[in-house]
């Protein structure tokens, strides 16, 4: 198992800006010790075969390109609407000044 020392764990605890007492040292550092361990087990993995990444996934962007093209259906049913301006549906005013 990796370890950390107590002046290290001061250290980090310093840039995060949060105070430690000594209980919590002591569990902060076996518990930091046991994840540097698990990074200790993935550092001997024999990764030569394995092709780097640039990113977490090859999946592609399956959406079309926007593309401009004519509403067939502008205007539609404004003629069946009570009120009507150059086109657009009137409506009354929502707020009331």
């Amino acid at each position: 198992m990796a370890t950390i020392s107590k002046e290290e764990l001061r250290h980090l605890a310093e840039l995060a800006r949060i105070k430690l007492d000594a209980s919590e040292e002591d569990f902060l550092i076996k518990d930091l010790g046991s994840i540097l361990g698990h990074f200790e087990e993935l550092r001997a993995l024999d990764t030569s075969a394995v092709p780097p990444m640039t990113g977490g996934t090859d999946l592609k962007n399956v959406f079309r390109d926007d593309t401009e093209r004519e509403n067939t259906n502008r205007g539609a049913g404004v003629e069946a609407f009570p009120e009507a301006e150059n086109g657009f549906l009137k409506v009354p005013p929502v707020f009331e000044e």
